[in-house]
């Protein structure tokens, strides 16, 4: 482990779909420059489906009055996001051997399987599929992007999640695949904001981060501010060196 090796982790609570995917794109701007180093990003959404880049309309089974759907530039198929569902966007830079997308989502199901552990809940993989699962049903699911080795979209998983939403989609285009949560596998007392207090540590762990530091909302946006701002002075002095 590199001791000088820091993870920001902010907590944000319910963020928009839209709203935390500007976010993503403008924290991933700013990390490809080398303007802040590497984050983790908690929350929760409200109600929302999304389909991957490559996903299948069909597997979009009924369409819900009030419940917007989105296409993204993530791997995978559809899945749904709402109230009760920790969301995990790490925002980090992939360099050496951890330039492998497969060892990438083998770790992310690594975090999610430690934290599970913690709550004396086992949790695992299934061998040629991508996610967590507790016995036969899906706890949580994964789906990634990576723009020049630099990480965005992740994890969610099922805390207190009304379960019932999965049921207008085939979860992950997996036929007959059946979700569960946290509350469901018997811990129902287990909130979305202690199940972020599992998941950070086992994050730093598993990727090799020797310290975690806390970043507020307002200081988030403060990082990217100042970072957009340095950015802006150098294309000016660039822009001044060529006249």
């Amino acid at each position: 482990m590199d001791d000088s090796r820091i993870l920001g982790v902010a907590r944000l609570g319910a963020v928009d779909y839209a709203a935390a995917l500007e976010l993503q794109q403008a924290i991933v701007a700013a990390r490809m420059r080398g303007a802040i180093g590497d984050l983790l990003l908690l929350l929760e959404h409200p109600r929302v489906f999304t389909l991957g880049r490559g996903a299948d309309e069909r597997f979009l089974t009924r369409r819900l009055a009030g419940v917007p759907i989105h296409r993204v530039s993530r791997g995978g198929q559809v899945t749904y996001h709402g109230p009760g569902q920790l969301v995990g966007y790490p925002i980090i830079r992939l360099d050496g051997a951890e330039r492998d997308v497969t060892r990438y989502l083998r770790k992310l199901e690594a975090v999610i399987i430690a934290a599970l552990a913690r709550l004396e809940i086992a949790a695992g993989r299934r061998a040629g599929l991508t996610g967590v699962w507790a016995g036969a049903r899906k706890i949580a699911s994964i789906g990634v992007g990576i723009r020049r080795w630099t990480t965005l979209h992740g994890f969610a998983l099922n805390v207190a999640t009304d379960l019932a939403y999965f049921d207008a989609i085939v979860p992950c285009g997996i036929a007959g695949c059946q979700m569960t949560s946290v509350a469901r596998e018997g811990r129902p007392e287990v909130s979305v904001d202690r199940m972020a207090e599992l998941i950070a540590p086992a994050f730093a762990d598993q990727f090799g981060y020797a310290a975690l530091q806390p970043i507020s909302a307002d200081r988030l946006w403060a990082l990217l501010e100042s970072a957009a701002h340095g950015c802006e002075a150098r294309s000016g002095s660039e822009v001044n060196d060529d006249g």
